[in-house]
């Protein structure tokens, strides 16, 4: 890690200063060329650096860890999930339900209107480049479904390879945040192996719109795959 950019920041005022430590963290990434999965400097590091506590660090860490944006590993540090600049503005996802079934149904409902635009925009965008890696994640994702009956993991990387395909970094975040407000639900939802099985003809059919540049088919495959998401998290939740 270079010294001098921690050496180039100034000492913080005492106004606001959590939420400028978090903004000098986004200009030091920015500055020292941080991408993601590169390591943050030491708490120490940044709380010298900067003149405030080791504490003020701390929470600054832990507000971007709930903001998606950084990852920390036991005895190995803090590492970004995602590249930060000084002028990133991050924002909060807060779902309030009585249940996991109502907090599911209501994101499905914003899901529905981002992945489907998503899908269209990538069907519009794409070049050959986001095509093939598409077409890569859904070879992978088909491959482990076939042979575990289920590829949450999989599932997941290939929605979001669409999502990078659509030339817009706010529906990735926006939506991988949504799923990991309900990790341990994607894991295994409602500890069925079969959750959303009906989908998975689906997903080639999206591809294969996508490919083709066919925006209206996109929407509609789209669709019909959060439509059989939407069935299941309706009637596995009540057996």
């Amino acid at each position: 890690m270079d010294r001098r950019f921690l050496d180039s920041l100034p000492a913080l005022p005492p106004v606001d200063r959590l939420r400028d430590t978090v903004e000098a963290i986004g200009r030091f990434a920015e500055r020292a060329g941080l991408d993601a999965g590169d390591r943050l400097p030491t708490e120490r590091a940044l709380a010298e650096a900067l003149r405030v506590g080791r504490s003020t660090i701390r929470e600054a860490i832990r507000q971007m860890q709930a903001l998606g944006l950084v990852e920390t590993r036991k005895g190995s540090g803090s590492y970004l999930r995602r590249p930060l600049t000084a002028s990133s503005r991050h924002l909060p996802l807060t779902i309030n339900a009585g249940s996991l079934r109502e907090a599911l149904l209501q994101t499905l409902d914003v899901r529905r209107g981002l992945e489907a635009e998503a899908g269209a925009l990538a069907a519009e965008r794409a070049g050959r480049a986001e095509i093939a890696r598409i077409e890569e994640k859904l070879g992978l994702m088909e491959r482990v479904h076939l042979e575990k009956g289920t590829a949450g993991r999989e599932d997941l990387a290939f929605h979001l390879s669409i999502y990078d395909a659509s030339g817009n970094p706010l529906f990735g975040q926006l939506l991988e945040q949504m799923r990991e407000a309900f990790e341990s639900f994607f894991a295994k939802p409602f500890d069925r192996p079969d959750f959303a099985r009906r989908s998975f003809p689906f997903h080639r059919e999206l591809f294969d719109a996508i490919a083709r540049g066919d925006a209206a088919g996109a929407r509609e495959k789209t669709l019909a795959i959060l439509r059989i998401v939407e069935e299941d998290i309706k009637d596995m939740s009540q057996s």
